[in-house]
């Protein structure tokens, strides 16, 4: 793929006009009243991982509408804690997987918490996965997650996603090897986008992050990627509005409350962004749109120039064992 989006110096300038719900708050903030009136009932319960330097946790809670979620939290091995603890959320149709295979946080010496994604994680596999138990999921949408409920904010399939998530910080909180004033989120494609999520309503649910790390970051500035884009994920929701043609006013009104652009403007924790110039899957002008109206100040981006969706793998985790160190203290 060769470099198709606007031109860098015009992407370090993009801030698009993306319109922002009147109730976008009050609608994130009677969600998270709402996921709370379950029970967080977060167990973790000690785990064979076959490694030597981490131990791992079996991790359940509840997330929206009460479904147990999924995860592991990492620790190095013998820790006591309290650690400073980095939430990861993963891309689009990954999951926490096995247990061995997403333990990097912890060799570095922190807590690493994994969320599973409900209803995904068929390219990781594994076992115990989160279900998707909700008649929602099963409204009229293209195959995929995009589009399932798209029609109106609380059925949409991110609302239960996003909510997870910010249900994970909590999860996490109650572990004692968790620091909770040490607590950072990241991920990359849809777990870039989640974090911006998690890093936007954290503080509407009362939630202090320290840092907050997305990588070449999906689920940001919609109507930019629908236009510019036919490569899946995004393409999903352009093959359901081929075909529902009266639904196209329906579906931009729900994905305003859950673009990271808007989402991204309540933030307030410092964040380090990812950025590949030839990714096609999520535009670079989407993620600039993201970042260049992210809601903190302190915030820096990575650019990869030549890379596609893979983005800057571990040349990005380089830099990120960095700055989670900076952050962290």
């Amino acid at each position: 793929m060769a470099m198709f989006d606007l031109s860098l110096d015009k992407l370090r300038e993009y801030r698009p006009e993306v319109a922002a719900p009147a109730d976008l708050v009050d609608f994130w903030r009677r969600s998270i009243e709402k996921a709370r009136t379950d029970d967080l009932s977060a167990t973790f319960t000690a785990i064979d991982n076959k490694l030597a330097v981490v131990d791992t946790y079996d991790v359940t809670y509840a997330g929206f509408g009460g479904t147990p979620v999924k995860g592991w939290l990492h620790v190095p091995a013998g820790a006591e804690g309290p650690l400073p603890t980095v939430v990861q959320y993963h891309g689009y149709s990954g999951g926490r997987g096995l247990p061995h295979s997403t333990t990097l946080w912890a060799q570095a010496g922190y807590a690493h918490f994994v969320m599973d994604t409900r209803g995904q994680g068929y390219s990781q596999g594994g076992f115990d996965s989160t279900p998707d138990d909700t008649p929602y999921a099963g409204l009229n949408h293209t195959p995929g997650f995009m589009t399932a409920g798209i029609t109106d904010p609380e059925t949409y399939y991110y609302r239960r996603v996003y909510i997870d998530a910010v249900r994970a910080l909590e999860a996490a909180k109650a572990s004692p090897f968790v620091d909770p004033e040490k607590l950072a989120v990241s991920g990359g494609s849809q777990g870039g986008g989640i974090s911006i999520a998690a890093a936007g309503l954290a503080p509407l649910a009362g939630i202090d992050l320290v840092g907050c790390a997305p990588d070449v970051p999906f689920l940001c500035h919609f109507q930019r990627a629908l236009q510019i884009t036919d490569k899946d994920p995004y393409g999903e929701i352009t093959r359901y509005l081929k075909g529902f043609r009266q639904d196209v006013d329906a579906v931009h009104n729900t994905l305003s409350y859950f673009d990271g652009v808007n989402l991204g403007r309540l933030a307030t924790t410092p964040a380090l962004f990812s950025v590949a110039l030839m990714d096609a899957t999520c535009p670079p002008s989407t993620v600039f749109a993201a970042f260049n109206s992210y809601g903190s100040e302190q915030k820096s981006i990575e650019v990869y120039q030549y890379n596609e969706h893979e983005g800057g793998q571990t040349y990005q985790q380089a830099v990120q064992l960095d700055w989670f160190a900076g952050i962290f203290g």
